[in-house]
Order: C-alpha cells, then structure tokens, then sequence
C-alpha cells in the first residue's frame, strides 16, 4: 500500500456518471419482468369525507386490467410507523388526492383506463384547506421538525423590542412548495419463497425496508429494497411513501411481481410538500444598529393524517447576538395532504424571512447590509450558549463582498438603470446544521490488492459513490481506483437516509471508521492474504449518540443581481455568487455542484416556485412541470460558488459538513433584496412574480 492516495478534495469524475448518461444505470421503474403487472392509483376526488360504494366492474371489463385492490378487498396492513402509509385500509379521505383504489393491468395503458372506470362515490364533509395568519385552528405543538422545541424565549423580547429606537415588524408569507424530481415516485415488488424485494425511489432505502416489514408484518431479514440509482429526491424521497407500500400489497395479493410510477400529477397530493407560512419578525435595535431584541413567530398548516410542523423560526436562534429573543411555531390542521421535508426544511424558508427583516433593518438605518451582520456576530451559539466549532460568516461576507464587488454599489434604490430594466443587487447570510446520523460500512481486503467498501448509501445525484471513494481510499493508503464502492441496498450494513445534508458526514464516518480498522487489521497480518480476504465492519452508534459541547453549522453567504423590467415586472437574475464555510471541501468538483444546485432552487423559491391551494376543490393546482414553474438554464446566466477554507476538528474524522442544502438557504432573500434595491419596492410574499411587482413600478 505504498502508492499514494488520491487526495480528499480532488475534482474526481462521478463514478457513475458514465452509466446515467448511456443509459446503463437502471432505476426503480426499469426492474419489469415478464408477467409484471403495472399499477394505477385512484385518487379521491374529494376533499374531506368517506367512500360509500366503489363500482369496479367497468375497471375489470377493460382489456388487460388483472385486478382492483380497494379498501373491501386489499391486503391488511399492521399499524405503520407513519400514518400516510396505511393505505386501502378503511373508507376515510383525508384530503383530495388520497388513494382509495389501486388498478393493476398488463400495461400502463391498460391501467390508467381502468382507473378512470372506476366509479367512486362520496359521502362529503366539509373542508378547510387555506392557512390564515389568524386561522382560528391554530395552537401551539410540543416540538417542531427535528425535534426542536415549539418555543424558546431568552430574555423578554416584547419589552425589549418596545424600548428599541429602531424597530422592524413585518411579515412575510410564503405559498406551499413542491419537489418536482426529474424521476418521480416508483416501486417494483416482487415476492419470491416469502421474501419481498422492492426496487425503490428512495433518499434510504433502509428505512423503507424497516417500514415496510412493520406494515406488512414481516422479519426485517424478509425484506430487501434497493436504491441504487435515484432520479432526484430534494426531501420528497426522504421518508416512505405509499407506492411502496401499495406495489408491495399488490404483489402480496396477486403473486405477481407489481410495478407502480406515479404520474406527475399525483405528487402534489401523495408525496409531500412545504407548507404554506405566515412568518412575522421583529427586529430591535439602537441607532448603531445592534440588535437589543429579535422576534420570529410562524404560522403553518399540517395535514389531519399526522402532524408535521416545519421549524422555520430555529434558524433566528443561532443566527445573530441579541440577549432577548423569542421564536415559536404554531400550527393548523387543515384537509391538506401531509407536509414534508423539502429542500433544507426549516432553514430555507425561516432564512429568507430572517434575512429580508435584517436587510429591511439595515435600510432603516442607512448601515450597509453586510456591515449591520458584521455588527451582530455572536461570540456563542446565542441559544444554547455553546461554543461554535467553526463559524466563518464574517469570512463569507468579506470574501463575498470582494468577489462580487459589492462595495461599489450606490446603496440608494431605484437609482441603477439598463434600458427599460431596473438594477440592484442584494446580500443575504445562510446557515444549516451539521447533522451526523447513525451508520455501518464494511471495508474488505482482497488477495489482488483491491478493496471493497459496503454502505447502504444512497446516491441521490450528489456523488456519494465517488466521495465514499474517496474517503476509503484515504483512510486505506491507496489510489481510490482500487476501491470499489457498494450502496444502495438495504442488505448492506445500515446507512442513513440521504436528507439533513447529512449523509456524507454520516456514511463517511462509517466508512472511514471500517477502513482506518482494516488497515490496522492489514498491518497485523503477516504473509499473503486468504483466498476470502480480511473484512472489517464498524458502526458508529457511539459517535452518533454523543452530544457535541459545540454548536456546529455551516454558514455561507449569498449575492445577487436583478434586473427588474419596468414595463412588464419581469424580473431577471443577472449573477448570482455564493460563499460558504462548510468544512472539508471532499470534492471540489461535486460540491460545486451541489452549491450551485442549491442556488438554483433558491432562485425558483424567489421568482417562480409556487404551489396554489384552490380553496373550493382542496388541492394544489400546480401538479406539473407546465404549471409549477422551476428555473431553466437560461434563468442562471452567471452562477459562481465559492468556499472558505476551514479547518474545524469538531466534526468527524473527514473535517466535512454538509453541503447538499445551505446553497438554498439565503438565496431567495439575496434575490429579494436585490428588487427591492432595484425598485424601491419592499414585497413581502414569494414568489416574486411580475403581477405582484407591476403596481409598485414607475
């Protein structure tokens, strides 16, 4: 082992970048088999009530169609670990879009035609599908997502935002949001001598095994899923979903291997969403701009299936010194299918109302913008009054501004002009949590020299597979070409899911822990090895377990540059350039990627994501790509990510944080910041669309 290793943070081509691109790489929907039957999901047609008769005998006169699972006749489930799971098991609709029936066919064709001759009827209740910041269904949960506290309080933020010379209170509102991965939700099922293999559009297929034995009643070691490939997940694919559940039901029932894609259009109703928010912040300051009091109190919905509560306001906890503060969360339970993780949950959209408050802050006081946040860096993590392990916010914004040339900027609005198109750039600050979840890897030498690493990561187009390389080929002493990666399956030993921006941090711990072990193992041998090689597995339930006495975050920050049109209200993102401490850079060329990925997202939140609850029929009616708008290339014409380097020892053995979510973080603020310098106009619900922007330009 004498040759040298390929550096951590070397640009290595994706490993699987050749597959995806010939076509080799096969997904969930791409493992059919003779005999396989397709299935096509009915969904409710109703907003709110219960089924009260199902006609199937026009579904089973069309040719092809095998069989109708509904609730009178589908396979009995135990309880799952999550509500939306139990599927076909009683008469209930809790919102429109829910499956009430499942139709299997030879084809694809023949399914969806049998679906649409299934005849449903309803018994209908009314229902309340609309958040409103004084909806009268709204209390107050005992946690938010990820297990934060619904509340926190330090100090008494009323009376001192009362007292402060200069104070903000506003509130920004945002729409429900939806993933739209390129591959949509799918599973293929079969059963074979009492075992179920499932093929999965899956962030952790380990947890879908998990879920699925519980469901369906079975031993763990009965049931394999597999992930290998995933068309794009954003937080959709981080939990189970129903098809899964569904294609194995059906197999179960039929004997027949099953498959099930959902068509676009039924994502918006099964398989989750951001919830719409209310979000108001007040800032208090003195003249010079320092922050006495800072407020941040959000209003959402969740489904009546199960609570989800997105932690939105956590964010205004770590972010900026203020010795008084106070952050909650309120909730509603509204006939809406269940909210979700969605593209750094919490962070995302708590950031953009955070950021645009402290930018309406910095206008009030005619300080500039990077400056007033210089001004409020915290010594500690202000909630918990931990040390940080590493925060270089202050290092983002300088080399930022420089990069960007932000201090040659006139600071007054409406003042920039190119033809017909109004200027103006905008600075937002992001950050994210380092996240570490518990994993296992195995690490196998060979007689030939080569070595096998085995984690059951999931690959979700971030480059999992090259980094995990990586990692191995470091801690073993070798060229990472002589190492060969294994993920996406369940019959791995455990990883975590792929979502928290925590998987490389998580699966690279185990990974590195299996390796580091197998070489001490290598060292201690004497002579050639065995025909079977040497293994070593690790876990690292001890690392996960332990409660770092730092606050670790990766923070960053964003700039913008916007041209507004003023005779249309369009508005055009000229640049955009981001800076980030996030670790160990592992590998330049896909954490690029990921940045800049996360930019993109950033701007669709800012300019044309939106997910619009139609009030009478209680469901979203942005359900494809034509309507729910996401950016295009020629939206991005000049997207730069940068990083600072960081060394932080408080992490994991790798120095890395995640780096899959904080490029999302800040941007839509920047983005929105940047039209309000270009226009003069401060607008305060997202999307920033050009209605909303015409009756504000000259």
């Amino acid at each position: 082992m004498s040759e040298s290793p390929q550096a951590l943070g070397a640009p290595v081509v994706r490993r699987e970048g050749r597959d995806k691109v010939t076509g080799s790489a096969r997904y969930a929907a791409e493992h059919t088999e003779p005999g396989c039957l397709y299935g096509w999901i009915v969904p409710a047609g109703v907003a709110s009530g219960r089924v009260t008769a199902i006609r199937t005998a026009d579904a089973l006169a069309v040719p092809g169609v095998h069989t109708v699972l509904t609730h009178d006749n589908a396979p009995r489930l135990e309880e799952p670990d999550d509500p939306i799971l139990a599927v076909l098991q009683n008469d209930r609709v809790p919102h429109r879009g829910w499956p009430v029936a499942l139709v299997l066919a030879e084809t694809p064709e023949s399914a969806r035609a049998g679906a649409e001759a299934v005849h449903v009827e309803y018994a209908t209740t009314g229902h309340d599908v609309v958040l409103t910041a004084d909806h009268p269904g709204l209390y107050t949960p005992e946690k938010a997502n990820g297990g934060y506290p619904a509340v926190r309080e330090r100090g008494d933020a009323g009376r001192a935002f009362d007292a402060a010379p200069v104070r903000i209170d506003a509130t920004y509102t945002m729409r429900g949001l939806h993933n739209h991965p390129m591959e949509p939700h799918a599973s293929t099922a079969r059963w074979a001598d009492g075992h179920l293999t499932v093929h999965d559009s899956s962030q952790g297929s380990s947890t879908v095994r998990d879920s699925l034995a519980q469901a369906l009643g079975l031993d763990r070691d009965r049931v394999t899923v597999v992930s290998e490939h995933v068309g794009g997940g954003f937080g959709s694919k981080g939990t189970p979903r129903p098809q899964a559940v569904l294609a194995s039901m059906a197999a179960r029932h039929t004997g027949l291997t099953v498959q099930l894609a959902l068509p676009r259009r039924y994502m918006a109703s099964i398989v989750g969403h951001r919830a719409p928010t209310v979000q108001r912040v007040r800032l208090g300051a003195d003249r010079d701009g320092v922050l006495s009091s800072v407020s941040h109190e959000i209003a959402t919905h969740t489904s009546r299936v199960k609570e989800f509560v997105e932690q939105a306001a956590v964010p205004a906890r770590i972010m900026y010194a203020s010795p008084h503060s106070r952050t909650e969360h309120r909730v509603a339970a509204l006939d809406v299918p269940s909210p979700s993780w969605m593209r750094a949950p919490g962070e995302a959209s708590g950031m953009y109302a955070l950021e645009s408050a402290m930018d309406e802050l910095a206008c009030a006081l005619g300080i500039d913008p990077v400056e007033l946040r210089l001004r409020n860096e915290p010594q500690t993590e202000p909630d918990s009054g931990r040390p940080f392990s590493s925060r270089n916010l202050a290092a983002c914004l300088s080399e930022g501004a420089r990069r960007f040339g932000w201090y040659d900027r006139d600071p007054q609005p409406a003042t920039r002009e190119d033809g017909p198109w109004l200027l103006g750039t905008g600075v937002a600050s992001a950050t994210y949590p380092v996240l570490l979840s518990e994993s296992a890897a195995s690490a196998h030498a060979a007689p030939d020299g080569a070595f096998r690493i085995g984690v059951n990561a999931t690959d979700i187009g971030t480059g999992a597979r090259t980094v995990l390389a990586q990692i191995a080929a470091s801690a073993l002493g070798v060229p990472q070409e002589r190492v060969t990666i294994d993920i996406g399956s369940s019959d791995l030993p455990a990883g975590s899911v792929a979502g928290g921006s925590s998987g490389t941090a998580s699966w690279g711990t185990a990974v590195h822990k299996a390796a580091t072990a197998l070489t001490g193992r290598l060292a201690e041998h004497t002579g050639p090895l065995p025909p079977e090689g040497i293994t070593v597995t690790a876990d690292t339930a001890e690392e996960a377990a332990q409660e770092s006495p730092y606050a670790r975050h990766a923070f960053g920050a964003h700039f913008a540059e916007v041209a507004v049109d003023s005779l249309t209200g369009e508005v055009r993102v000229r640049r955009l350039l981001g800076v980030y401490a996030a670790g160990r850079i592992l590998n330049s060329r896909t954490a690029r990627s990921q940045f800049i990925g996360g930019m993109v997202m950033g701007l669709g939140m800012a300019l044309t994501e939106s997910s619009t609850m139609d009030p009478l029929f209680g469901d979203f009616t942005e359900c494809d790509l034509a309507s729910y708008h996401v950016p295009v290339c020629a939206d991005v014409p000049d997207i730069q990510a940068h990083w600072i380097d960081e060394d932080d020892p408080h992490l994991n053995p790798m120095g890395s944080k995640g780096i899959g979510e904080i490029g999302i973080v800040g941007t839509a603020a920047a983005i929105g910041n940047a039209v309000r310098h270009a226009t003069g106009a401060r607008l305060r619900e997202l999307p920033l669309t050009p209605d909303k922007l015409l009756p504000y330009l000259p």
